[in-house]
Formats: C-alpha cells, sequence, structure tokens
C-alpha cells in the first residue's frame, strides 16, 4: 500500500512539473525573440570594453615577469633543435614578441600574425629565404660562387629546399618565426599547416608560436606535431585580453557599421611603412574624386607614385599592394575595358574618415 502511494505521490509531481512547464511556456516570456535584443554600435561596444577594469594586475606582472627566468631555457629548447608552442588563458602575444626582442637578437626574426583573415605563405618564406641568404653571405665572405638568389621567383618547395639545404655546418645558423596564434582563421586550412609544417621541419628555421583554440591540436597529425614542429610545449597563461587578435572578429551583439572598418583599416595602416600609407592615401583620394570608376589600373598608380617619389620600381610597389591585400585593404576587379583594377573596399563616407584619421596621424 505505501509502495502504490509513493509511485502515486512521484506520479503527481511529475506531472505538475510538465504542467507547470507548459503553462510558463504560452506566457509572454516565452514570446520574447533574440531579434528584440537591443543591439548596439560595434564601436560603442569595443569603447566599452576597453574601459573594462583589469583585475589582479599586480599579480598577473609577477606571473608574467616569472616567464622572463625561463627565457634562456627557451633560447636553449630553440638551439637544441625543438619548435617552442606556447600554450594557457590569455593572449600570449605580447609575451613571445618580449622573448624574440630581448633573447633572439642574435638571429633573424619572422614575425606571422595568425589572427589575420588572409596571409601570404609564400610571401613569408621568401622572406625566410632572404634572410637566411644574408646570414650564409656574411658566413661565407671571400668564397667563390657567393651571387644573389632570386628568391621570389622560386616555387614554394623550392624554397623551402633551399631553407633545409646543408649550407652551413653551424648549427646556430637559422632563421626563427614567430607565429602568433597557429591556430587563426588565416592559418587554419589544412594546406597552410601542411606548408607551415615543412617550414618548421626545415634546418634553418626554428618556430616559436602560441595555440588559444581547444581544439587546435585538430589540425595536426602525429608525424606533424612530433617529427616537422616537434613541439616543446610551455604553459605560460597570462590572463591578458585579446585585445589585437579579437579587433579583427566582428562582436556578437554589436552592428557590423563602417565605424569599426575604419577602426580596423586604421590601426593596420599603423603598422605599415610611410610609403606604404602613402600609397595607400593615393589610391584612397582617386577613388573619392571619381567614385563612380570601377577602380585603379595597376599602371595609373605606378605612374603616379613614381611622379611622387614613393615607389622607384614595379617590385616595391607590387609589394606595398601584396600587404595590402593580405590584410584586405585592397581588392582588385575588372572595369569594363577588361583591366585589373585596385579599389579600396570601404563606402565614401568610411573612405574620407580614413583619410581625415591618416592626416591628423601625420
Amino acid at each position: 500500500m505505501e509502495s502504490n502511494d509513493v509511485e502515486e505521490e512521484e506520479f503527481g509531481f511529475s506531472r505538475n512539473y510538465f504542467l507547470a512547464k507548459e503553462v510558463r511556456s504560452s506566457g509572454k516570456k516565452g514570446a520574447r525573440k533574440l531579434s528584440q535584443i537591443n543591439i548596439v554600435d560595434e564601436q560603442e561596444l569595443r569603447e566599452a570594453c576597453s574601459n573594462i577594469e583589469p583585475k589582479h594586475e599586480n599579480e598577473i606582472i609577477i606571473l608574467v615577469n616569472s616567464y622572463k627566468n625561463s627565457y634562456s631555457e627557451w633560447v636553449y629548447v630553440l638551439r637544441c633543435g625543438f619548435g617552442l608552442l606556447m600554450y594557457g588563458f590569455g593572449s600570449k602575444k605580447a609575451l613571445i614578441e618580449d622573448f624574440a626582442s630581448t633573447a633572439l637578437t642574435d638571429y633573424s626574426v619572422v614575425v606571422i600574425n595568425g589572427y589575420l583573415q588572409t596571409i601570404n605563405l609564400k610571401q613569408v618564406a621568401i622572406t625566410l629565404a632572404e634572410l637566411l641568404w644574408d646570414q650564409l653571405k656574411t658566413q661565407w665572405k671571400g668564397a667563390s660562387g657567393n651571387k644573389q638568389q632570386p628568391f621570389n621567383t622560386r616555387s614554394m618547395d623550392d624554397l623551402i629546399t633551399f631553407l633545409d639545404g646543408p649550407h652551413s655546418e653551424n648549427d646556430d645558423t637559422f632563421v626563427c618565426v614567430i607565429v602568433n596564434n597557429i591556430d587563426g582563421p588565416g592559418l587554419r586550412d589544412s594546406e597552410t599547416q601542411q606548408y607551415l609544417a615543412r617550414i618548421a621541419a626545415c634546418s634553418h628555421i626554428r618556430m616559436v608560436a602560441s595555440v588559444d583554440h581547444v581544439n587546435a591540436l585538430l589540425l595536426w597529425d602525429k608525424k606533424m606535431v612530433h617529427t616537422q614542429f616537434n613541439w616543446y610545449w610551455f604553459h605560460v597563461p597570462t590572463y591578458a585580453p585579446y585585445k589585437v587578435e579579437g579587433m579583427f572578429f566582428p562582436l556578437i551583439l554589436a552592428h557590423n557599421g563602417s565605424g569599426q572598418s575604419v577602426k580596423t583599416a586604421s590601426i593596420v595602416l599603423q603598422s605599415l611603412t610611410v610609403n606604404a600609407q602613402k600609397i595607400f592615401k593615393v589610391l584612397a583620394d582617386r577613388q573619392l574624386a571619381n567614385p563612380d570608376e570601377e577602380g585603379m589600373p595597376f599602371n595609373n598608380l605606378y605612374e603616379e607614385c613614381k611622379v611622387l617619389f614613393i615607389a622607384s620600381n614595379e617590385i616595391t610597389l607590387n609589394s606595398h599592394l601584396t600587404e595590402f591585400k593580405d590584410h584586405e585593404l585592397v581588392k582588385t576587379r575588372r572595369n569594363s575595358d577588361n583591366e585589373d583594377c585596385l579599389y579600396i573596399p570601404l563606402t565614401s563616407e568610411a573612405l574620407e574618415k580614413l583619410v581625415q584619421e591618416m592626416s591628423q596621424e601625420s
């Protein structure tokens, strides 16, 4: 009898629970929609985020400074042929770049920012080859056969072969590659990761990278981890905000307004050379003066830059344009005369604001 009472009580509780859920879901609260959330302007939201007061600053400074005691160990690990993979909560960009600027001064260093949407890995390989060639020329001073190598005409496979070649018996002859966010959107595809692994495996390359995504290990197979990258893992949580890395991603609860596009473009331009900024301004002024045109042909841009003494040859101009395209500051499209034209993918209003900011900073 008692058993039946217990079952009836449990049944009654269950029935009342689901009845209550049904009534609740039919009420006003359940009728609310995500679209009714008040979405703020992205620039306003980012400014609010930047004003959030940090906590435990002193403890974090002490923690990050403690990693500096390991710099000599990290250099030793690199010299032994390993790659360094930094993981842990928080942005590791400042830490890794501080390590490079203070402990790797005897070596050439190339920085890859994986948080950018697109990265020209071929140009990275060309830069690595040129830096390695400069080191080798110093060692071979006075030796025969010391000729300039046209790296920009070589294929990716040829560049990797050169970086892995037996050019020097000195084990300390290498170029260091710093990869901020090796699991970032600009490096996440399988082909790019394969090329990065092949570059890391070269005898004259050492790689230092940071990883942040929880599923980053799915990018690599066993051969890539243990043979090519040859990772030596270091747990270095910094608890630093991902300010720079997050700048290139839209916030969920914000409009993607033109203000943020201007801000992002302005930050990227500040990191480029003065000549690169001048070339961009030439293109921007032309686009603002002729809003109905489909873009500016390369030859026209080159002639104008040559007159202004900004770019002395087409190779220099092309290198700047490659950088613009990598950061999505400039794009290419065909006009009605079937010419490839360069244009800035911003509205006239946003472009005017960007040009004003550039004029104020200069």
